[in-house]
């Protein structure tokens, strides 16, 4: 059993940046693709980023590129999320997410990650 506990979030100002880190536990890293999700009050929960096992393939929803960079040290068996040029818009609970295998077509979905951590929130002022 994989456990993933996320950490790094907290509230900040517009403009800021913020680097959010999952720690896997139970099983390597190096094991599993792995994604970050985050989920606003009354949406649905949306992707954010995704990172292949080696971390040669990396995707991003369009609204954080060019912001936002996923990164991975399989050593240290953590994941993260450097987070830049924050905006309201992107404040939300973020979710760290594993899966066994890379979904080259649908990496987006929720339905595609068999591992969730807890969440760590995200506060955006203006």
């Amino acid at each position: 059993q994989v456990q993933l506990v996320e950490s790094g979030g907290g509230l900040v100002q517009a403009g800021d940046s913020l680097r959010l880190s999952c720690a896997v536990s139970g099983r390597p890293l190096r094991n599993y693709f792995m994604g970050w999700f985050r989920q606003a009050p009354g949406k649905e929960r949306e992707f954010v980023a995704a990172i292949s096992s080696s971390g040669l393939s990396i995707e991003y929803v369009d609204a954080v590129k060019g912001r936002f960079a996923i990164s991975r040290d399989n050593a240290k068996n953590t994941v993260y999320l450097q987070m830049n040029s924050l905006k309201p818009e992107d404040a939300a609970v973020y979710y760290c997410s594993a899966s066994d295998k890379w979904y080259s077509e649908t990496y987006y979905s929720p339905a595609r990650y068999d591992y969730w951590g807890q969440g760590t929130q995200v506060t955006v002022s203006s």
